[in-house]
């Protein structure tokens, strides 16, 4: 198998490919243009989207060509692909503005040098099609019966699929011929999910053009115990800093299962892999592979500054497990209480409830029953209140007139104790 491919394989970035043996060899014979397509349906990509921005790396590194198609055209209709409901429909405007967003994201990842890296915006063909001619020349190609065989049809038939979505995979296709096209594109790539537009992209090109085109596609990443990864209690893992703080993207890769780890780091680090495999023997302590793989994905997304600092805010959270608070406070997540309410002692349960870490007084409750619930003392040393009667006063503030509080292992918060001058 070509070694651009071997990488893929052995990082875990192969599911199906259309023809692999095909496509090893054309890849022997030199370099190629290969495509991954993004809708602009929000205005920031999460971890789940960027799986196959971590394969376009590698193949870029390898020596082909990538191309990053923004679908500023087809998010006008929305993929039904992986939906159980309908996509709700944007206006334009949104679109535009989510494509320079994520077109920034996406170059601070990849970064985009107009040659072995560049995108494109499938607006640029799509938004002034005649539907009459488009259907003519390319809806002819297509069969209902083969569509639907597809999953993703499939699955949507049983809630409802719009006539508009039932173009998508027609339009997606088209994408794939127009670069064919324009840039001599031979490959796409993608997650799972998008196996039957890709065929069909596939098999549109042969059809129309005579030529051998390929698909390859990834699979959808869960983590260990079979959850979608990158969803956390907040919801999706953003790439904006203002939706996902550095930090708490840090800390969802710091807690993941001992069981993820190396898979994780093959796939979301671009560290070789006999140094992921190194990370992982049992000699090593899991947490050290941890911090690094939470590291090395915050600093490829938001930077080597910001990775240290969120190293720093983990340390002074927990304490690089000693339980006492050191390194930068900076990075951890706050929230400001009048200094006064310790005066007469803050009671455990509202202390807990009103900075956000328990959803309401019952949670508290719960959460300090089970032992869960822990603050920090005037010293930084962490313990945990058991009693639903406690009252937290100022004795327990620092210098700073801070104190931290932790529910459980993972969840944490610096309270900033604020006087009024």
């Amino acid at each position: 198998m070509n070694s651009a491919l071997e990488i893929l394989k052995t990082r875990g970035f192969f599911q199906q490919c259309t023809d692999a043996d095909g496509l090893s060899k054309l890849m022997d014979e030199g370099p190629i243009a290969f495509y991954e397509g993004t809708d602009p349906t929000g205005g920031s990509l999460h971890i789940g989207h960027m799986v196959p921005y971590f394969a376009f790396r590698h193949l870029r590194d390898a020596g082909h060509t990538g191309i990053a198609l923004l679908g500023g055209g087809t998010a006008r209709i929305g993929d039904p692909s992986g939906r159980d409901e309908t996509r709700k429909m944007i206006d334009y405007e949104t679109i535009n503005k989510n494509v320079e967003s994520i077109t920034a994201q996406l170059d601070n990842f990849v970064g985009f040098d107009g040659k072995t890296a560049f995108t494109v915006n499938n607006k640029d063909w799509l938004a002034d099609l005649n539907y009459i001619d488009f259907l003519r020349e390319i809806g002819r190609h297509f069969s209902v019966n083969r569509m639907l065989s597809f999953e993703a049809y499939k699955k949507r038939m049983e809630t409802g699929l719009t006539f508009i979505e039932f173009n998508y995979q027609l339009l997606q296709s088209y994408d794939y011929l127009e670069l064919y096209r324009r840039h001599g594109c031979r490959l796409q790539i993608g997650g799972d999910d998008q196996w039957g537009n890709i065929v069909a992209g596939v098999e549109l090109i042969r059809r129309v053009e005579g030529a051998e085109a390929f698909g390859l596609t990834f699979p959808l990443v869960t983590t260990s115990d079979g959850k979608k990864m990158g969803k956390t209690l907040k919801g999706a893992l953003f790439l904006d800093p203002a939706v996902t703080s550095p930090y708490d993207f840090f800390q969802y890769w710091r807690n993941v299962t001992d069981e993820d780890i190396h898979r994780f780091l093959l796939m979301f680090t671009f560290l070789p892999a006999e140094e992921c495999q190194k990370l992982c023997t049992k000699e090593k302590n899991p947490n050290e592979a941890k911090e690094r793989l939470a590291w090395e994905v915050t600093a490829l997304i938001h930077g080597k500054e910001e990775a240290d600092k969120a190293h720093a805010g983990a340390i002074a959270a927990f304490g690089g497990g000693s339980g006492k608070q050191g390194g930068d406070k900076s990075a951890m997540p706050q929230f400001k209480i009048d200094g006064s309410k310790f005066d007469t002692g803050y009671n455990i349960i509202d202390l807990f409830c009103d900075t956000g870490l328990t959803p309401s007084k019952s949670e508290s409750r719960r959460l300090i029953q089970q032992g869960g619930a822990f603050v920090s003392d005037s010293s930084g040393e962490m313990s945990v209140i058991n009693d639903l009667s406690a009252l937290i006063g100022t004795d327990r503030l620092n210098a700073d007139g801070e104190l931290v509080l932790r529910a459980g292992k993972k969840r944490y918060i610096l309270v900033l104790a604020t006087r009024k001058s």
